[in-house]
């Protein structure tokens, strides 16, 4: 009896989402700095998108109750970031002002660990989620500026600048692009993170030049320089593209990792992926179009992979190494190098 009395007694304070325990912390963090300024980026999300924002899309976004939900918006309205009209919600300019500096915070920290760590791709995301919320304005200025104030995100989000102002691109669905016409891939949704998990596992990513090969009711099939890929077309329309322009994209060549041990190839550029201090840094190293690469050693994991470039040696990751495009040199080059 006592054993059942005590699960009942743990149950009805830690049962998920609805133990004593779980409201108590959902109550604190509904009145953390976490809770507005995700209300304030759904808010800004739909504003931008020319939908409406309600209280039962914002509950549904943060995973609250509706009372929690009201509770916060009305917070919000006391503190004149959020005006409620017969057409719902809609950001105050003093709310637009804050929202924008979530989205920039967030949108450089993507930029951020997707040029200068290892976090996989299918993680940036949630860590950017974390970290926005971490910085002042002025700590998110600096990281701008020492990052060299980069335009767009990883998947090609526009990053506002510290006056708000983002550079916008045209753009239409991938699924309403005309087969046998290449086109720029400019944007990638990067949720739901189900769907955006099977584009990254295509290795797709903005400033590719992509053309439909083919396109049915139930795959679309995607042809680059290097291959094939299939997508389903739910998971296609994720993907927005334009017209492929004669210059500023993918560089012709192989990647950099396609050299086997002992080949050599000239750089014929950077990725368009690549971008801010990788892209410097990668300059800075000698990575630039018709230096001389020499893949000489690999480490005992496979990764990283030391080169030889302009008579130094370096080490590259192969998600740097993928970035930079070459053209093996012709075998008798190779024979008279070595």
């Amino acid at each position: 009896m006592t054993g059942i009395i005590v699960l009942i007694v743990v149950g009805a304070l830690f049962v998920p989402q609805y133990g004593l325990f779980w409201r108590i912390r959902r109550r604190r963090w509904l009145q953390s700095r976490q809770a507005v300024e995700d209300a304030l980026a759904h808010l800004h999300q739909f504003q931008h998108d020319g939908r409406p924002a309600s209280v039962e899309t914002l509950s549904n976004t943060l995973g609250t109750s509706t009372k929690h939900t009201l509770d916060l918006v009305n917070r919000m309205a006391q503190l004149d970031l959020v005006a409620v009209t017969g057409q719902g919600m809609r950001l105050t300019a003093a709310g637009h002002r804050w929202a924008l500096q979530i989205v920039r915070a967030h949108r450089l920290f993507e930029r951020y660990l997707a040029d200068e760590t290892s976090v996989p791709r299918e993680e940036i995301h949630a860590r950017a989620h974390r970290l926005e919320h971490t910085v002042t304005e002025a700590q998110v200025d600096k990281m701008d500026a020492d990052m060299g104030h980069p335009a767009f995100d990883p998947q090609g989000d526009p990053i506002p600048n510290a006056a708000g102002d983002m550079k916008e691109i045209e753009s239409q669905k991938l699924v309403d692009w005309p087969a046998g016409v290449p086109a720029l891939i400019v944007h990638i949704e990067d949720e739901p993170p189900e769907v955006y998990a099977q584009i990254i596992a295509e290795d797709l990513h903005p400033g590719m030049v992509i053309t439909i090969v083919d396109m049915s009711p139930v795959r679309v099939v995607i042809g680059t320089p290097d291959a094939e890929h299939v997508l389903a077309p739910v998971v296609a329309a994720n993907v927005s593209v334009r017209e492929a322009p004669t210059e500023g994209v993918e560089p012709a060549g192989v990647p950099l990792t396609t050299l086997e041990h002992g080949e050599a190839g000239r750089v014929v550029g950077l990725a368009p992926a690549c971008q801010g201090l990788t892209r410097r840094r990668f300059q800075d190293l000698g990575l630039t179009p018709g230096a001389r690469v020499e893949r000489v050693m690999q480490s005992a994991f496979s990764d990283p992979t030391a080169y030889r470039v302009r008579n130094t040696m370096i080490a590259l990751r192969r998600e740097q190494s993928d970035l930079i495009r070459i053209e093996r040199a012709p075998r008798k080059e190779q024979e008279i190098d070595t």
